[in-house]
């Protein structure tokens, strides 16, 4: 797959090509399945297929103030993506400036210019240009004067009450730490990546040697308490999963810790060196709330419980 920083870096002999626009933060299911029917429309067409997407999220530019917690790194959306059998994928950097192009100019110059798109396949609310003042319907009209179709996909739903499958819905299941409900809406478990930073120390001694994870800017961070998962060591180099517990909050039961963290141990793995290196924490289960223990003892049994819970529910 290849991969463009920018419109300056598509080829300009590139030929005509289907392609799909979106964030994609955290390519959950809805936005496979536009993926998915791009590569499909594609090979009916006999062209390749293009991944438009932005980088950072439009709203860290435009709301600068409010981000968006990340459900994905780039990284991470890049793999996810390429994982669909898409030929190429046009990162575009989100800036002020592209914050102003009318969807005339948006539509002209990335979609016209340079993708030679022969057709473009959205979700139903797309919405692009200054102040999302574009729509599907101007999409199709813009499509008729530059000699592109449009093809407009209905949102999945993923619950009974017919919520559609969102990244806003995600982030508010991660953020309550309803992990297994938001891998149904990813097909996958939601991920925190980081470098492993030192600690107090204290784990080891006590027989859980932890690894204390620096989150990436904006992760999407799950509700304070224990989780069933995996850490994935170098995920893009040559990955190493192992099975872990891991915890999120402020370690209540230590009165010296005041920031929130993610802290992993990977419990059949021995000692691992991972200080300075790259890992991934994937949540697959909530496994119970933080708590605060009376003393060091209690954690150690607790922490032994919390393992046995998590072998049962990674089906060990």
């Amino acid at each position: 797959m290849m991969v463009w920083d920018d419109v300056a870096s598509v080829p300009t002999d590139w030929p005509a090509s289907v392609v799909t626009i979106g964030v994609f933060d955290g390519v959950h299911r809805g936005h496979r399945e536009l993926i998915r029917t791009a590569v499909q429309r594609a090979a009916v067409r006999g062209v390749p297929s293009v991944v438009l997407t932005f980088w950072p999220n439009p709203v860290e530019v435009v709301r600068p103030g409010e981000p968006p917690a990340r459900l994905a790194t780039l990284d991470q959306r890049l793999a996810l993506i390429a994982e669909l059998g898409v030929d190429a994928v046009l990162v575009l950097p989100f800036t002020h400036e592209q914050a102003q192009a009318t969807p005339e100019q948006f539509a002209g110059r990335v979609l016209s210019d340079s993708l030679g798109a022969a057709e473009v396949v959205v979700g139903e609310n797309f919405r692009f240009g200054h102040r999302a003042r574009g729509d599907v319907h101007t999409l199709t009209e813009l499509g008729h004067r530059l000699s592109f179709d449009v093809l407009a996909l209905h949102l999945l739903n993923t619950n009974a009450d017919g919520e559609p499958v969102s990244s806003t819905m995600i982030r508010k299941l991660v953020a309550e730490g309803e992990v297994a409900a938001a891998a149904r809406a990813l097909v996958r478990p939601h991920r925190v990546e980081g470098i492993v930073v030192r600690g107090e120390g204290r784990g080891a001694p006590l027989g859980f040697p932890t690894a204390n994870l620096a989150a990436t800017p904006f992760a999407a961070i799950p509700a304070d308490g224990v989780y069933a998962g995996r850490i994935v060591i170098d995920p893009y180099g040559e990955p190493q999963a192992h099975p872990a517990a891991i915890s999120v909050g402020t370690n209540p039961t230590f009165d010296d810790v005041i920031e929130r963290r993610v802290e992993a141990w990977a419990y059949d793995a021995g000692v691992l060196d991972l200080y300075d290196r790259p890992i991934a924490v994937d949540f697959a289960a909530h496994v119970r709330g933080q708590k605060k223990f009376n003393s060091e003892d209690e954690l150690v049994a607790a922490v032994n419980s919390d393992v046995d819970q998590i072998r049962r529910l990674l089906g060990e």
